[in-house]
Order: structure tokens, then C-alpha cells, then sequence
């Protein structure tokens, strides 16, 4: 695996491969990788010729400074993980190398910007299309990689592909969980013993509204749903809520085109996110 940490050293080789007819396949991360990761990096291996990942601790999307602070950073194991997973190359930059001082991002990112995570979170989906319209303009991606536990995240960037004309696939993957259910995420290292065996409570809640759509109206599946974190003062549930899936508004009566059930919840003093299609 090539480790690349410039923007020019990428486009040179990123040039070089395409030159040879060669399709690249993206998957941005963060690092802190964990098997959701491993798995994005296996979904590009059976569709793109190149496999990139990108390991980039992105400053402007954190509304929470504590939280950049203490957002783990292992890139020797995750470097381990990527060469164990075929990975061909990885992009790793300083933030100097991805930011210049005093720069503008006027992208707009309209009404998904207002809901849940936009709504809660101010400025991070500013961040967000700021650091991976840097990276498809690095990488030149012909596909890019996903993980459904960040599903607004991934409306967000396929409306900024859509509105800025960039000619790249997004492909949205299945979420990857641990064997109770929890959703794997980096954030999850963070929590204690006592935290961790609670935090399933936001996989049992998606489940229930999973399993009692047909035959509980909305408003009831949504009441339910939040008396799963009512019962230990380390929950703090900051939203559970049935969605449509295009726009993220607020069901008002269930739809023949499904749904989706989205919840955000502190587990402690760590944030946790997770989602449920409902067919």
C-alpha cells in the first residue's frame, strides 16, 4: 500500500493509474478504522480497479472542540487494517495540507442543513461538503463509498454531487454492528464497560419500530421507542424519529415507499447515531 500525503503526490499517481484505464474507488474516513470501515474498503475492491482511502480528522465539522480533542487517532493500527483489507493506497494530509488560511466554502446546503444532525449540530454539514469536495477533486474518484450509519451525511454529499455536476457514483453500504447490535463506530473505544452494554438501547429502539410499523400509528412508535431511554440517567436521547427517506421530513402518515427510523443519543459523554430502513 502507497501512503501519500500530499495532494500533489496523489494526483500524480491518481494521473498516472488513469492513464492506464484503471477506475478508482474512494472511501473517505476519519481513521479510528473498524470492521464498517473494512468493509467499504471490500465493496471497492469488487467494483473499482484502485482502492483509496483517505484518513483525515476534519477540523471544520466538529461544532464540539472537546470532541476533536479527544477523537481517536491509532494511524498505526489503521494503517495495519488497511493493508490487511488490500487497500492500494492511502491518503493521510496535515490539516495545513487541506486548508489555507482564511478559506471560503460558500456551498449551501440547504434544507438538510435544518434537520436532525444539521439541526443540532450547526456548521457540520458545511464542514462535511467542504473536506470531501477537497477529497473527490484529490482522488477523482469514479466511485465513492458510504456507510449508511452516517445516512444524512450521505444525502448531503449526493445533493452536493448533484448540484456541483461532479461525475462520481456514490454507493451507500449496509451498516456493519457488533454482535448485539450496536452500530460499530469509532466513537465506540470511547465508552466504558457500563456504557457500552447500555448503548445497545439504540439498536433495540430502532428495532422495535422496526418490528411494530404495520401495526402501530406513528406518533405511538416514536413515544415507544424513546421509553427505551428513559431507564438509565447515562442516556440522553437527543432525537428518535420516522422519516421519509428522500427529504428527512417528519412522517405525517406512513408511506407505501417505506421509511426510516434515525436516532441520536449520548451515552455518556459520548454522541452516538444510528439508523433503520424500514421497507
Amino acid at each position: 500500500m502507497k501512503i501519500l500525503n500530499t495532494k500533489v503526490e496523489l494526483v500524480r499517481e491518481i494521473n498516472q493509474l488513469k492513464s492506464k484505464g484503471l477506475s478508482i474507488g474512494l472511501v473517505p474516513t476519519m481513521g479510528a478504522l473498524h470492521q464498517g470501515h473494512l468493509s467499504l474498503i471490500g465493496e471497492s475492491k469488487k467494483r473499482a480497479n484502485i482502492t483509496v482511502a483517505s484518513i483525515f480528522v476534519n477540523p471544520t465539522q466538529f461544532d464540539n472542540q472537546e470532541d476533536l480533542v479527544n477523537y481517536p487517532k491509532p494511524i498505526e493500527e489503521d494503517i495495519r487494517k488497511l493493508e490487511s483489507a488490500g487497500c492500494d493506497i492511502l491518503f493521510n494530509p496535515e490539516v495545513e495540507e487541506m486548508y489555507k488560511d482564511h478559506e471560503v466554502w460558500d456551498y449551501e446546503v440547504g434544507d438538510l442543513d435544518t434537520k436532525l444532525e444539521g439541526e443540532l449540530r450547526p456548521g457540520h454539514y458545511k464542514g462535511v461538503t467542504q473536506i470531501v469536495y477537497k477529497l473527490f477533486k484529490a482522488v477523482n474518484p469514479d466511485i465513492a463509498f458510504f456507510g449508511q450509519k452516517d445516512y444524512q451525511q450521505f444525502l448531503v454529499i449526493s445533493k452536493m454531487v448533484k448540484d456541483l455536476a461532479l461525475h462520481i457514483k456514490l454507493q451507500l453500504c449496509d451498516i456493519v454492528r457488533e454482535p448485539d447490535g450496536l452500530a460499530m463506530s469509532s466513537r465506540n473505544v470511547r465508552l466504558n464497560k457500563e456504557e457500552r452494554d447500555i448503548s445497545v438501547v439504540l439498536y433495540k429502539a430502532l428495532e422495535y419500530i422496526k418490528q411494530h410499523y404495520t401495526e402501530l400509528s406513528l406518533q405511538e412508535l416514536q413515544q415507544n421507542a424513546a421509553r427505551f431511554f428513559e431507564k438509565n440517567p447515562l442516556l440522553n436521547l437527543e432525537y428518535v424519529k420516522i422519516c421519509d427517506k428522500e427529504s428527512l421530513d417528519l412522517l405525517q402518515e406512513k408511506s407505501p415507499n417505506g421509511a426510516i427510523a434515525l436516532v441520536a443519543c449520548f451515552v455518556g459523554k459520548v454522541r452516538l447515531i444510528d439508523n433503520m430502513i424500514i421497507p
